[in-house]
């Protein structure tokens, strides 16, 4: 069964609305936690009331247990973060067994982060979660600019991104979300793709891919020489690039990228996407999603809004 929620289901039936569909995920409200953020649950469930949230994306789950790369995998630049965490993973069944029975006791959607060394083995972890009680939905991470496995390629060709969305929607039934990478000359076009080949909806962005030197030691800081950068430094890269996918597709938008207070959010809600994720700012400030969700229900009462949905593509281009 996949669990979905509403304001509802949560008690929350009063005035402004803010729950959304996002391609069959069922959302109390538009806010997430981004994957890769957040771990899998119980690292915050002590901080943050995950019962509040509008859902949780884990993070990158493999077909097998996977290390991730070498230490140092992270550092601090002006305005934000460059990780090479590698997508270190328990595995398929690591994940089931440890994480999901912790998860399975909260009334939130559990959107899972997957991946693959080839296009055969990313269908192979899509099928191998398709009847995982609990489950509400795959963000495919097709994008990710810090593996040396098949790398950002996925997400940054045309065909193999095609590929993946096409081989994982035959072997799911779930609702699909492909995570779209920055770095292309036309994200609308892959966002097409994406649609056209059976995607519920899409996320963006993935992090930046980035670098940071030593200048003592002349050496990159990281150990994988290259990451992502994440943080407040994408947002306004962020923010266009929802725009510019918004008007290539009808499928609904998941906006990320530097959120750190409500105005970052409704800036991505206004450019076109549905529900937006906070990511790096987990690491720093655990009550910000919290914070999002206040500042979001604080601005439709403020202008007189009865449904998030309404505000969705709003900004005026003229």
């Amino acid at each position: 069964m996949n669990r979905t929620v509403s304001d509802s289901d949560s008690g929350d039936t009063g005035r402004p609305s803010l729950a959304v569909d996002i391609g069959g995920v069922q959302m109390r409200n538009p806010v997430m936690v981004a994957s890769g953020t957040f771990g899998y649950g119980p690292e915050y469930a002590d901080l943050v009331d995950l019962n509040t949230l509008g859902a949780i994306v884990v993070k990158g789950i493999l077909s097998e247990p996977w290390p991730g790369n070498p230490v140092p995998r992270l550092v601090e630049v002006p305005g934000g973060l460059i990780n090479a965490i590698g997508l270190q993973n328990p595995g398929v069944d690591g994940f089931v067994s440890t994480y999901m029975p912790f998860l399975r006791r909260y009334d939130v959607p559990v959107i899972v982060n997957i991946w693959g060394r080839t296009v055969d083995e990313y269908g192979e972890v899509a099928a191998r979660f398709d009847d995982v009680e609990g489950i509400a939905g795959l963000e495919l991470n097709i994008s990710c600019p810090n593996i040396k496995e098949g790398g950002h390629i996925f997400g940054t060709d045309p065909a193999v991104t095609a590929e993946v969305v096409r081989v994982c929607r035959r072997a799911s039934r779930l609702p699909l979300i492909p995570k779209l990478a920055p770095n292309v000359s036309d994200i609308g076009l892959f966002a097409r793709i994406c649609e056209t080949e059976g995607a519920d909806a899409i996320s963006l962005i993935n992090s930046i891919p980035a670098m940071a030197i030593d200048v003592e030691t002349r050496r990159p800081v990281l150990a994988n020489k290259f990451g992502g950068l994440t943080g407040p430094a994408v947002h306004a890269v962020a923010v266009k690039l929802v725009w510019q996918a918004a008007q290539a597709v009808s499928i609904p938008i998941i906006g990320m990228g530097g959120i750190v207070s409500g105005n970052d959010a409704l800036e991505f809600l206004l450019a076109g996407a549905s529900a937006v994720a906070v990511g790096s700012a987990n690491f720093t400030d655990p009550s910000t999603a919290g914070r999002v969700i206040d500042a979001i229900r604080d601005y439709l009462n403020r202008h007189d809004i009865d449904d998030v949905n309404t505000l969705v593509g709003s900004v005026d281009m003229s």
